[in-house]
């Protein structure tokens, strides 16, 4: 019998997967390494069966899941604790599917796993939440209305109604880390590191113009393998369009501080500080909140030929939602595509907008 385990099912996003299985009418095996804590989820989820399992102890993951078996994992940081969990799931031969927004763990997965996944006939599914499927969904469909005529494809993430109160611990370390990374873009056919912020541009977000600034996504990985006409793909972030020029700045004083030795090890120790924070906005916040995405198709001159809108619940119950319905695919045997994949290769794109529609995320 196929299982669907949820690794860090005591977490915040854990628990919001959980939550999404249960009223799918999923039993999911609940996983992590806090017996009480798990005991407590489980009886509280009407007697789950649970299990014991810590990153530190890669053979605890591996006993998790058999071959054909769905894991599901929502522990991060994930180039910190997410590469043996991948690994587990890749050496059982069982599907998995993660919550990262770490666009570099992804580009590590595929190129570590992706031969083996395809042999095993495993769907490695990574970053299948609001990080980052509804740009990949709004960026496909905005290609298939362009047709030939798609050149480049811009996406932007705005939120609808504020996000001062409404966001976790985990995504204000994330955003803070992400000024002194690198933006992964595609441009002329590949892959390009810029600084993160470098480039601020508008976007129309229900008749407004917002500014969003340049940031990474998997949105730049995962559309030039389905679209190989594709010569540009970059990725924006809109939810705090006021701030997005200060942010431009803050970025670029960032990066240049960043290459001094004692600033980098202060960032470091401040990061270290805030790893394992798994607090996040409760249902009545998140309801305050909807999550709007943009896909601007260009032609090779720079004119707009399609333009994609897509609305749904908040980034958190949203990605809750995104990945409960993608293991319940996977453990039905829906997969179409083995190996370290984006969710267009994993489900096609017809089965995607019909997944994402049952998620609350629709075309607008």
């Amino acid at each position: 019998m196929t299982r669907i385990v949820v690794f860090g099912a005591t977490g915040y996003t854990g628990g919001l997967v959980v939550d999404a299985l249960l009223r799918r009418g999923i039993r999911p095996v609940l996983a992590g390494r806090g017996a009480g804590r798990l005991a407590a989820l489980a009886e509280q989820s009407g007697g789950l069966e649970y299990r014991v399992a810590d990153v530190s102890d890669p053979a605890s993951v591996g006993a998790l899941i058999d071959a054909g078996d769905v894991l599901v994992t929502t522990v991060g940081p994930f180039e910190q604790f997410g590469h043996p969990v991948a690994q587990a799931a890749v050496d059982a031969g069982a599907h998995y599917v993660d919550s990262t927004g770490e666009v570099g763990f992804v580009r590590g997965l595929r190129d570590r796993h992706d031969t083996r996944a395809r042999e095993a006939g495993a769907v490695i599914a990574p970053a299948f939440g609001y990080d980052y499927v509804p740009g990949i969904l709004a960026g496909a469909l905005a290609a298939r209305a362009a047709g030939s005529a798609v050149h480049a494809i811009e996406i932007g993430y705005f939120a609808i109604g504020s996000l001062r109160n409404g966001l976790s611990q985990g995504t204000r370390k994330t955003m803070a880390e992400g000024l002194m990374l690198p933006a992964l873009v595609w441009r002329n056919g590949e892959l390009v590191d810029e600084i993160t912020a470098r480039h601020v541009r508008p976007f129309t977000v229900r008749d407004r113009r917002k500014d969003a600034f340049l940031v990474s996504g998997t949105e730049v990985l995962f559309l030039p393998s389905q679209l190989p006409e594709l010569q540009s793909v970059a990725v924006y972030n809109g939810w705090f369009p006021q701030l997005s020029r200060p942010i431009q700045v803050m970025s670029a004083i960032a990066n240049t501080a960043a290459k001094l030795p004692p600033v980098r090890r202060l960032i470091d120790r401040l990061a270290a500080r805030t790893v394992g924070g798994s607090g996040g906005p409760d249902a009545a916040e998140r309801a305050r909140t909807l999550s709007h995405v943009v896909a601007v198709a260009r032609d090779e001159s720079g004119d707009t030929v399609a333009e994609i809108h897509l609305e749904g619940p908040s980034p958190y119950t949203l990605t809750g939602e995104l990945m409960a319905w993608a293991a319940n695919r996977l453990a039905s045997g829906v997969g179409r595509t083995a190996g370290v994949v984006g969710p267009v290769e994993a489900f096609g794109l017809d089965e995607l907008v019909t997944g994402c529609a049952g998620s609350g995320l629709v075309q607008v």
